[in-house]
């Protein structure tokens, strides 16, 4: 990293916010002067369990955290649009993601993007039964109260792949607002 870095990048699912979480961001925010953070969209998650939790709603927890400069939505269709938009000096990806570092440099460069690409560092539990997965958690959640706990709204009541485009509450920095 240089010390001009100014825009840097992280990104992830961050469906329940956790330590973990927290660690990979304020390490990132040590990389520049801006934290932009790209939440992927539940239909872009593919790797994992879908999110339990809408996009947008993720999108603004994330952006509520005072390190993060914004929070965006990733593009629906395209992972390396917001990146170009942003054009990061850093990308920093977290410990645990599932991107080969070597190609997503190769990716970037064949879009004319110019930005280091690094690994954040993992962080132990500071504490026997601290949970930094949200998987974990998830898990929990099911042993301790069940697999089928009483709702106040059905997945039909809320749309858990809302677009943008139609959302009532929009994205609270609309000039960085990936569609």
């Amino acid at each position: 990293m240089t010390e001009e870095a100014e825009c840097v990048i992280a990104q992830g699912t961050f469906d329940i916010l956790h330590p973990g979480h927290i660690h990979y961001l304020t390490e990132a925010a040590t990389f520049g002067t801006e934290l932009h953070v790209i939440i992927a969209r539940r239909t872009n998650v593919t790797h994992k369990p879908k999110p339990v939790l809408p996009d947008r709603q993720r999108r603004d927890v994330v952006d509520a955290l005072e390190i993060v400069t914004a929070a965006h939505l990733g593009h629906p269709e395209d992972i390396f649009i917001p990146i170009e938009r942003l054009q990061p000096d850093v990308i920093v990806l977290g410990h645990d993601q599932h991107h080969d570092i070597d190609a997503v440099r190769d990716a970037l460069s064949g879009r004319d993007i110019a930005c280091d690409v690094v690994r954040a560092s993992a962080r132990d539990p500071q504490y026997d039964d601290e949970i930094l997965s949200t998987g974990t958690i998830v898990d929990q959640i099911l042993t301790q109260r069940g697999s089928k706990p009483e709702r106040t709204q059905t997945d039909t009541d809320i749309d858990l792949d809302s677009d943008s485009d139609s959302d009532p509450n929009p994205d609270p920095n609309p000039q960085t607002q990936t569609d």
